[in-house]
């Protein structure tokens, strides 16, 4: 078998990945250089704008959680190998990745509608950022909080451990993978939403912001001492939300 053919075969074997890799450059690709100029200072929203700011939000967060969703992805890809050697059924991890990503669609559509609503109270800028300190300190004391409370915890853990999850949960056929990735897409969500509402505070279009964010999320998952990071990062918020609180 030539080389060109065994490149062949592993590309159509693991297209899924392929196209998850296109798809975080993708993201990126519009977050450092067509985000601003698709975004202008809202004053008057209309239904166009909206639709700007949830496609935007939506591409946010492809890019920002897809990198450290890669290891469940590619142990789905492993399992699929397994059970197509043996002639066995099974789903592609497509749609296990499209399950995940209808799960940050939502997320993004209810922060979307919450950026309007906060707009409307006149706590954000039209550069959508915070214009209020109440509010920045209220942000960053809930985040802060929430990183200790046993609900992030058992988010953070089983996303930090993809076989454990895939193990309690598994589910057979296409409805079964989209259910699962949605399912994992919620754990997600209960480690990263709050964190994702920062950028309300430092501004949603801050790319330096969404690189450190991208950061964080990736070290809590993925590293060996992610879950102390993330009690660490707390106690760095609520400490953050009282200094500002009480020195102004």
């Amino acid at each position: 078998m030539t080389y060109q053919k065994i490149n062949m075969i592993q590309l159509k074997k693991h297209w899924s990945l392929h196209a998850v890799a296109i798809i975080i450059v993708a993201a990126w690709y519009y977050m450092f250089f067509l985000m601003t100029m698709n975004m202008a200072p809202v004053t008057q929203w209309s239904y166009l704008d909206i639709i700007v700011l949830f496609s935007m939000w939506s591409i946010m967060m492809a890019g920002m959680m897809l990198p450290s969703a890669l290891p469940i992805f590619h142990l789905i890809e492993k399992i699929n190998d397994q059970r197509k050697a043996r002639n066995a059924p099974y789903a592609a991890s497509f749609y296990f990745i499209i399950g995940y990503l209808l799960a940050w669609l939502g997320y993004s559509l209810a922060i979307t509608l919450l950026q309007w609503w906060f707009h409307h109270l006149a706590l954000l800028t039209p550069m959508m950022n915070s214009a209020q300190l109440e509010f920045t300190c209220l942000i960053l004391l809930i985040s802060g909080v929430y990183q200790w409370l046993p609900i992030k915890q058992r988010c953070l853990n089983y996303c930090r451990s993809p076989l454990g999850f895939l193990t309690s949960s598994w589910q057979e056929g296409i409805a079964g993978a989209i259910k699962m990735g949605f399912c994992h897409g919620q754990y997600c969500l209960g480690c990263c939403w709050l964190l994702m509402t920062l950028l309300l505070i430092f501004g949603v279009m801050s790319l330096p912001w969404i690189i450190a964010l991208t950061l964080i999320v990736a070290i809590e998952k993925l590293f060996a001492h992610g879950l102390i990071f993330s009690k660490i990062l707390g106690a760095l918020l609520v400490f953050l939300a009282c200094y500002m609180w009480f020195m102004n």
